[in-house]
């Protein structure tokens, strides 16, 4: 998979350990809008996905992941790799920590309808939400101030994800 950017704070040379977690997320564009789960508590959004268990799959991870938090449904046979953002910084959760997360993109279609979302505890205290909106105003809300405690970090990892879709032209009216 084409490496996109690298992201690092390289605010970490005092940490002594490591902790990875890398991720997989989907690209779901329809009508010149992009699927995106809005946290309705900090106001930003991410793309549908998350972390990739032990001895999965990250295609596999994906669709999984987006289920649980959209509620959408991925078409069988439509994954394609989009690509793969490596991060390092600081743990949030641990001072003595370094983060590492490969996140691995996939362009993929859902089928219609959907399930209902099952969210995590921090999730649903969030309000995690299913929206299609314009990359734009994703990528305005993810760089405005004011997400609490979120990492901005992460909140402009999927700024420049948007970003490059843009560029590729990903949301061009055909």
């Amino acid at each position: 998979m084409r490496q996109l950017f690298d992201l690092d704070a390289k605010d970490y040379a005092s940490c002594t350990r490591t902790f990875v977690r890398d991720s997989a997320r989907s690209i779901i564009i329809r009508d010149g809008r992009i699927a995106m789960v809005h946290s309705l508590k900090y106001d930003y959004y991410k793309f549908p996905g998350g972390g990739i268990r032990a001895g999965e799959d990250p295609a596999a991870a994906m669709i999984r992941e987006t289920r649980e938090e959209a509620g959408l449904i991925v078409a069988p046979g439509s994954v394609k790799e989009f690509g793969m953002v490596h991060r390092v910084q600081k743990s949030s959760s641990h001072a003595s920590e370094r983060f590492v997360q490969d996140n691995y993109y996939y362009l993929c279609s859902v089928l219609p309808g959907g399930t209902p979302q099952e969210l995590d505890d921090y999730e649903a205290e969030e309000r995690f939400t299913l929206e299609f909106v314009r990359p734009e105003d994703a990528i305005r809300t993810n760089r405005a101030g004011g997400h609490g405690p979120k990492d901005r970090i992460m909140l402009e990892r999927e700024a420049r994800v948007l970003e490059m879709l843009m560029q590729e032209g990903y949301f061009r009216e055909t």
